[in-house]
């Protein structure tokens, strides 16, 4: 469920971050796993870090800015890093942006992502190898943009996720179908976007 399909405002300024290259990137493989992907194996790499933090320096956000993350580990020290930065006093951390599941394709080579997309977009429903849907990913974090508009009143903040993650996020933002959510412009590693929701 598209949870930003029913509101036609947003109270705050939402930016969203992929996370810097982490470890799992270099060994090109798929780590969705909660299990896997709070392991410090799988954080960032050196290059990741420094992803972060240059990307914090030119973002212009303030110390005033809410920070929530991904609860995996490459997510949090991201966000961290940015927190730093900013000297913002404290970030967030939820399971509503983790990467999305890859069920059976966990560990394999992250080519394997392309046969997924395929079939998403087909069906936003489809749980092919296990894999988490776009639909679920979808409800979990346009229905945490809900949980914050009724927290927060013009706030910058700042969401640290992934990237299957966010693209199927951008869809809820951009009011298009969850199955087109590769035809959006993908985020690279530790980029900063700010998003608008689309009338």
């Amino acid at each position: 469920m598209d949870h930003l399909q029913r509101i036609a405002n947003l109270k705050n300024r939402y930016f969203l971050m992929r996370h810097g290259q982490s470890k799992a990137n270099l060994l090109n493989i798929i780590v969705s796993d909660p299990e896997d992907g709070k392991h410090e194996d799988y954080a960032l790499s050196v290059l990741g870090q420094q992803q972060a933090l240059e990307s914090a320096k030119k973002s212009n956000l303030s110390s005033d800015t809410i920070i929530y993350t991904s609860d995996f580990s490459r997510a949090i020290e991201t966000a961290e890093i940015v927190q730093r930065e900013l000297k913002v006093p404290k970030i967030h951390i939820t399971k509503a942006l983790r990467e999305r599941h890859f069920g059976n394709w966990e560990k394999f080579d992250s080519a394997n992502y392309h046969k997924v997309w395929e079939a998403d977009k087909t069906n936003a429903d489809h749980n092919e190898n296990n894999v988490e849907p776009v639909s679920s990913v979808l409800d979990r974090a346009t229905n945490l943009i809900i949980e914050l508009e009724q927290k927060y009143a013009n706030k910058d903040i700042l969401l640290v996720s992934h990237g299957d993650t966010l693209q199927i996020l951008q869809t809820g933002f951009q009011k298009v179908h969850p199955s087109e959510h590769r035809s959006l412009k993908h985020l690279e590693t530790a980029e900063i976007r700010a998003t608008t929701l689309a009338q």
